[in-house]
């Protein structure tokens, strides 16, 4: 099998493109990625000689179309994802979850290539703490970024491609990743290397906001599940019923890291700050038996964190520049 991976050298992508070169030696990966600065090809060094890596950006037509039209299957990662960096810029957010993703779904259109689309819990919107509910594949879209909203209309684009032109294609909303090669600008890998550093973690609002987190490996492995065994044009949503609200998240690094649980700084919310999601994948372990292998989030965070204390190497060149933008922000 020949994939072409897109944005294989960010986090979700590069944690893939290793989990894929481990597990399937049958499968021979191509990686498109523009390498802007939350790519970084060092992220894919440990498996480069088993793989082709293209730098291109995916609004980019002929290269789309020559790399689409060598694979077997499209996983199309590559997105610009950090709400923060949407809020202060949404055209990069346009340009590549939306002009980029209709460029491959043409290509993929021509070529009769099998396709599956990452995208994210975000596009529904949020629920109310107190709220039972979770989200499904029926939930009306309701996002509230630039990012969200650019992800939704990707998500949309697909579901039309496979309508109207017969794309042999899938979608998979994922609640939140956390794992290795996760940029330093993120919640997670933030505070861990804050805290590395002997600085105090920085905890947006009151803390009160709920992720439902998940660790990348098991992400990946259901896209794999979804890629081989998901039923073209379904919606399939990831998750590992890890809710937690930031406050305990901090709280628990602190702890696993040998700290006070409440040496940490409030700061200022960001505007429009989603209060809760949850995920219901029922649907993926029914139909396809998946389930995720990391039993607790307590035992994903403390792999992440051993992971980050032995990769300096890949996260210190960018951890100034990333503080240096948060400060003049004030978070």
């Amino acid at each position: 099998m020949r994939v072409l991976v897109t944005g294989g050298a960010g986090f979700i992508g590069a944690n893939f493109v290793h989990q894929t070169v481990r597990e399937r030696p049958d499968v021979h990966v191509t990686v498109l990625d523009a390498l802007t600065y939350a790519g970084d090809e060092a992220s894919l060094s440990d498996v480069a000689s088993a793989i082709t890596f293209v730098r291109g950006d995916i609004t980019d037509s002929p290269l789309v179309d020559r790399l689409v039209g060598e694979a077997d299957v499209v996983i199309h990662f590559a997105a610009e994802s950090h709400n923060d960096n949407s809020l202060s810029d949404p055209w990069p957010f346009v340009h590549t979850n939306v002009v980029g993703t209709f460029t491959l779904l043409e290509a993929v259109r021509r070529h009769g290539v099998r396709y599956h689309h990452i995208s994210t819990d975000e596009v529904y919107g949020d629920l109310e703490l107190d709220d039972p509910a979770k989200f499904t594949d029926q939930t009306p879209y309701n996002p509230s970024s630039p990012y969200s909203s650019t992800k939704a209309s990707s998500d949309l684009l697909v579901r039309a491609w496979v309508r109207s032109f017969g794309v042999q294609g899938t979608i998979s909303n994922c609640s939140n990743n956390y794992g290795p090669y996760q940029h330093v600008e993120k919640f997670i890998p933030r505070q861990i290397t804050n805290l590395i550093d002997g600085v105090r973690p920085k905890l947006y609002g009151t803390g009160q906001n709920v992720r439902d987190w998940i660790h990348v490996e098991d992400h990946n492995t259901a896209v794999w599940a979804i890629v081989e065994r998901g039923q073209i044009g379904r919606t399939y949503l990831i998750g590992a019923d890890g809710e937690v609200d930031n406050k305990s998240v901090v709280e628990t690094l602190l702890e696993l890291m040998g700290q006070p649980a409440d040496a940490y700084d409030l700061v200022s919310d960001r505007p429009g700050h989603d209060m809760r999601y949850a995920i219901d994948a029922s649907t993926l372990r029914s139909e396809l038996g998946w389930t995720p292998q990391y039993g607790s989030f307590r035992d994903g965070l403390a792999a992440t964190i051993d992971w980050y204390r032995a990769n300096e190497g890949w996260w210190r060149p960018r951890k100034d520049a990333t503080e240096a933008k948060y400060a003049t922000m004030g978070r």
